[in-house]
């Protein structure tokens, strides 16, 4: 039987468009192991879809759902009032076990708020949690929470390094993945309240190999492969991260300017920096998954293209596949 994930059509700024493209995209190279049910409203989606080659055709679904929950809207009011939205009916299908996963590049609060009230948390999680990739000089290492919990307790941190070792073995391949905790020092005394209590549930989690503190300079040299820290502090970093990608590139072109480097010269810089700089590139990952809540789900960049839109559906199939939110639901019943 194939995955059935749901997609919301009406989500992201250039919905639906580039969201039918990209779920074309999926379809085109898959190997009919999948099935796309796309929702929002049918008389914009369906016209879209009839576009596409037959054979594509028979592996959607659109489902009408005619209410949009915009960027600007009130999350929980939104989710509450707008019963008839394209995040609200997805995440219904996938509560009635009628889809296996749920994406979408709209408004990122509306889509955590329904995984709350809809799919509801799993059995012993307190605080669902969105990661943040990193790239670093290994390959990739994640952050979390990411801006999901401002404020956090020290059992809330180590429950996000649990989901997160189990998302980075099954998702990311990274076998016995190490855990750390974002500090303003490696000493385990160092830190407030928080980071010293949460150090201290940290060393004596058993099942997690716990690595101790790391600071932010660390992480790009891949200190660890999930770092835990509370939302506040992990947004301000993600943030952080984020504009490196937009400045850098920004600084480099000067740079290159006031050294009078031939076209040339640039040329063959700007090819290396491509391929750093690629790897900041959300489009790459597509989306974040929404740990902790009894359903699967991935969130999108409301900027996404086709390509990353097209990401974002396999990171869902990949979670979906490697049983992320099963494994999860048992580590937290142990």
């Amino acid at each position: 039987m194939p995955i059935r994930i749901v997609v919301d059509a009406m989500g992201g700024d250039d919905a639906p468009d580039v969201v039918v493209q990209g779920a074309a995209m999926v379809l085109a190279e898959s190997e009919h192991d999948v099935h796309l049910i796309l929702t929002g409203p049918a008389a914009k989606v369906e016209p879209l879809v009839k576009e596409l080659p037959a054979a594509l055709q028979s592996h959607i679904t659109v489902v009408d759902a005619p209410d949009v929950i915009g960027m600007d809207d009130s999350p929980a009011t939104a989710i509450k009032t707008k019963t008839a939205s394209s995040i609200h009916v997805g995440l219904g299908l996938c509560k009635q076990g009628k889809a296996d996963g749920f994406v979408s590049a709209g408004n990122t609060g509306a889509v955590m708020a329904g995984g709350f009230f809809i799919l509801g948390r799993l059995p012993g999680v307190s605080r669902p949690s969105v990661i943040g990739y990193f790239p670093t000089v290994k390959g990739t290492c994640i952050v979390l929470d990411v801006g999901t919990n401002v404020d956090c307790k020290p059992d809330h941190l180590v429950q996000f390094a649990r989901m997160g070792a189990i998302y980075a073995e099954r998702v990311l391949g990274l076998s016995n993945p190490q855990c750390a905790l974002l500090n303003v020092g490696e000493e385990p005394g160092k830190g407030d309240e928080l980071a010293k209590a949460a150090h201290e549930a940290l060393a004596a989690a058993e099942d997690l190999r716990f690595v101790g503190n790391i600071e932010g300079r660390d992480i790009m040299k891949h200190a660890a492969d999930v770092v835990v820290c509370d939302g506040f502090t992990g947004n301000i970093l993600l943030k952080f991260a984020e504009s490196v990608a937009e400045i850098l590139p920004r600084m480099l072109g000067a740079e290159m300017q006031r050294l009078a480097m031939s076209p040339e010269e640039q040329g063959t810089v700007a090819r290396a920096f491509g391929g750093v700089k690629a790897r900041f590139d959300y489009r790459e990952f597509g989306g974040v998954p929404l740990l902790g809540v009894d359903g699967n789900v991935v969130i999108g960049h409301g900027g996404s293209d086709a390509y990353a839109i097209k990401n974002m559906i396999l990171a869902a199939k990949s979670m979906i596949s490697s049983r992320v939110t099963p494994l999860i639901s048992e580590a937290m019943n142990r």
